[in-house]
């Protein structure tokens, strides 16, 4: 009889060493996808903090009454590879805006990454109605 006990109980061994497999690869993709979810999450959260520093940046330095083109380069040096940069004047207040895709292309949601910032134009000495008047 105890003979007949040890390989009942090798056999359940055996069988549940055979569900630990199973569940192992059940849950590895789960685990590998979350993990891969989580990561591209906080790259999306990093591109949007880039886009917002680079729409400050580009208001800063059109609110100093840089050109344009000069505008458009120091909000692209902060910005996301690929971002379009629109600078727009309305009365005293300069529009910075920038768009960038999210990493990946948006390829688990098809979305774009926007930040806007608003400066006022100071004014600057030598010109009408600036300090050197």
């Amino acid at each position: 009889m105890r003979g007949h006990e040890r390989r009942g109980g090798r056999g359940r061994q055996d069988a549940d060493a055979g569900f630990v497999t199973a569940e192992a690869a059940m849950v590895l993709p789960v685990l590998v996808f979350v993990v891969t979810t989580l990561v591209w999450g906080l790259l999306v959260v990093l591109a949007q903090i880039q886009c917002v520093d680079a729409a400050r940046a580009g208001a800063r330095a059109a609110a100093r009454q840089d050109p344009e083109g000069a505008v458009v380069r120091a909000a692209r040096e902060v910005a996301p590879r690929g971002a379009k940069v629109t600078v727009t004047r309305r009365g005293d207040h300069v529009h910075v805006v920038v768009v960038a895709d999210p990493p990946g292309r948006g390829v688990l949601l098809p979305f774009r990454l926007r930040e806007e910032a608003v400066a006022e134009a100071e004014d600057t000495a030598g010109t009408p109605g600036g300090a050197g008047t």
